[in-house]
């Protein structure tokens, strides 16, 4: 249950405009993950204006302040609302038991719609306190009503109830019957639509009526304007809130690094001395789950002196929030062995910012502003120059098995263990390679390592029947090697580079490992289909061994255990890990011959086998004089022919 609590906080608000813009300096993010991050920021432009309560001794406690986005909209504001949770609504409620207890109801309401993940989606209660406010545009009484659709964690906790032009507030008036008012409506012609019957209306392009002299003003210049006013009469001033909020970071529990601390009766709240850190957790802890943190009740840890007075004092018993360590962990492994400081500046200044990160995108609004936050932290005491930890970012997709992410607590975890021990290790990262696109979620599929674990036997054998040949014989079979290249040999010696291509790319950035790996089976399929050439030497041994050692370096980082066997069924005595990647040549990646389409009026008649570099005019003529294509053309007049070199020609006839 949620208790209200003392605690610990780090002030990432102080960092909330710059995390903001400094998104934009994040061209090598996942632009899913900077959205979700300037939603989580949630900088909301406004105006905050002070509604006085009526009735209020002095001027302690007498306004109330509400955030708003459309001061423009402040002449139709028939209520104040405030959150459950609003301190103004213990005072308001302190004289009258049932109130008290409508307003709980609320409170528990709100409470379990968050925890269930979204107050938004709650289903809209109140109760009216009894209690007035001012319209501080024009004096006008508003009841002030307790709603649980109103958080404390944003603006100001309190709203002015607009229904006519906000759906939630159209929602709540019209199930409480308060008033509905109508003060903005759309521009020119379609100002007539602006009725009862079209509310809420909400558009920014709108004009204002209803509203006393800022009655036929834009909406935009209204705001402007409504705000000076607020401003120069001191009930109201423009405003910037975030969604953001301060991080709370205790907890209370044992496992964590202790908030070092100290409470002194005389000096108050007391940091440990940076000569007594780290606060080391005790080893005599008792693990109870009785609640509160099992630290409390280890009464010889707990008691120590105030290092300021001397006197006696107590150790903070909340832990911190694990996210704090992985805030900053990564600038560690640049000098992990320091035992005199956190890192060296000078290695974070060599290695850092960070070229390529990796993690689950379910991070982005937590680990990963949590990140950015204690980089610019760190920046701002001098122990680093860069702002930002990251510059590249990848998010890699979920594992999910029968509909749901596969986890421990759903029980529907597969054992590698067990993957390996039936088809290999290979074959089960393959199939984790090859089943999906990395940065989307991969269904797992137990027949898909079987097919994985098929395809990799394939090449295995291929080499065992291939691997052994003497590039050193001239001839093969009884057959002399032919003075040019076979067809064969230049089809596979195209594939070779075309594949060395494909998987290049792959890991310049892309990483879809899943074409890289299609793209070597293509590959291995032929070489199986030109096995008879390679039987009656159509294929010269050097280039068929040249083949197979670039087939195998390919191989390497999906299927490492078999490259680094069929490596030394090669002969090669080298370290696999350290050979040279394969290089394709530009030349050889473009294909010879390729197929086109030929069309008549945009109705497919055939397909054509012609060479890469033919003309559009020896294209334009190939297709004309195709027996089919002239068989539709009988009779009609040719208008044009469109050619798209290398894909199609389109004949336009009448």
């Amino acid at each position: 249950e949620q208790r209200e609590l003392e605690q610990w906080f780090l002030r990432t608000t102080q960092y909330a405009e710059e995390l903001l813009s400094g998104i934009e300096k994040l061209p090598g993010w996942p632009e899913k993950v900077r959205v979700m991050q300037r939603n989580w920021i949630g900088r909301s432009e406004g105006a905050t204006v002070e509604f006085q309560l009526e009735g209020a001794a002095g001027p302690a406690g007498s306004a109330i302040p509400v955030f708003t986005t459309r001061i423009d909209t402040i002449f139709g504001a028939t209520s104040v609302q405030l959150a459950p949770e609003h301190p103004l609504v213990a005072e308001l409620t302190a004289k009258d038991a049932k109130l008290r207890a409508e307003v709980q109801k609320l409170v528990e309401e709100q409470r379990k719609a968050r925890d269930e993940g979204d107050v938004g989606l709650v289903e809209k209660h109140g109760v009216a306190t009894g209690r007035f406010a001012l319209n501080p545009f024009n004096g006008e009484r508003v009841p002030v009503w307790v709603a649980n659709y109103v958080v404390m964690e944003y603006g100001t906790g309190a709203i002015m109830s607009v229904p006519a032009h906000d759906e939630r507030d159209y929602d709540f008036a019209k199930k409480y019957g308060l008033e509905i008012r109508a003060v903005i409506q759309p521009r020119g012609p379609e100002a007539e639509k602006g009725d009862a019957q079209g509310l809420p209306y909400t558009s920014m392009d709108s004009v204002l009526v209803n509203s006393g002299e800022f009655t036929e003003l834009a909406n935009s210049d209204a705001i402007a304007r409504m705000t000076q006013r607020a401003e120069q009469k001191g009930f109201g001033k423009a405003t910037v809130t975030y969604r953001l909020k301060d991080w709370g970071i205790s907890r209370q529990r044992y496992w964590g690094t202790p908030i070092p601390m100290l409470y002194c009766a005389k000096c108050g709240i007391v940091p440990v001395p940076e000569k007594d850190l780290p606060v080391v957790l005790p080893e005599n802890v008792e693990i109870t789950l009785e609640g509160g943190s099992p630290l409390a009740r280890l009464k010889d840890w707990v008691n120590t002196k105030c290092p300021k007075c001397g006197g006696s004092a107590r150790r903070e018993t909340d832990t911190m929030d694990t996210f704090v360590d992985s805030s900053w962990y990564f600038y560690r492994y640049t000098s992990a062995q320091n035992a005199s400081a956190a890192f060296d500046p000078a290695a974070v200044a060599y290695w850092f910012p960070i070229d390529q990160y990796i993690g689950g995108v379910e991070h982005a609004i937590l680990h990963l502003i949590y990140s950015r936050f204690w980089t610019k932290v760190m920046r701002d005491m001098g122990l680093v120059k860069d702002s930002e930890p990251v510059e590249r970012l990848f998010t890699q997709g979920m594992v999910i098995k029968g509909g749901a992410k596969m986890s421990k607590n759903l029980g529907n975890v597969v054992s590698p263990d067990d993957m390996i021990a039936r088809y290999g290790a290979d074959a089960t990262r393959m199939y984790c390679l090859f089943a999906s696109p990395p940065e989307r979620d991969l269904d797992w599929q137990e027949a898909g390592v079987e097919g994985i674990s098929r395809f990799l036997s394939r090449a295995y054998r291929f080499v065992m029947k291939h691997g052994h040949v003497d590039t050193g014989d001239t001839a093969r079979a009884g057959a002399s090697e032919p003075a040019a290249p076979s067809p064969t040999a230049r089809a596979l010696e195209r594939k070779l580079h075309q594949t060395i291509k494909r998987v290049s790319r792959d890991f310049e950035g892309r990483w879809h490992f899943n074409t890289s790996i299609a793209a070597i089976m293509e590959l291995v399929n032929d070489l199986y289909g030109a096995e008879e050439q390679i039987a009656t030497g159509g294929v010269p041994p050097d280039r068929l061994r040249e083949i197979q050692r670039t087939l195998v370096l390919l191989l390497a980082p999906f299927a490492p255990y078999l490259a680094h066997e069929l490596w030394e069924v090669l002969g090669e005595n080298s370290n696999l890990l350290r050979a040279p990647w394969p290089q394709f040549a530009p030349a050889l990646t473009k294909e010879e011959e390729v197929e086109i389409a030929v069309q008549v009026n945009g109705k497919l008649r055939t397909r054509l086998t012609v060479p890469a570099e033919s003309s559009e005019e020896a294209l334009r003529q190939l297709a004309l004089a195709d027996e089919k294509v002239r068989a539709s053309l009988d009779g009609k007049q040719v208008v044009k022919a469109i050619v798209v070199p290398g894909k199609l020609v389109n004949i336009v006839v009448k």
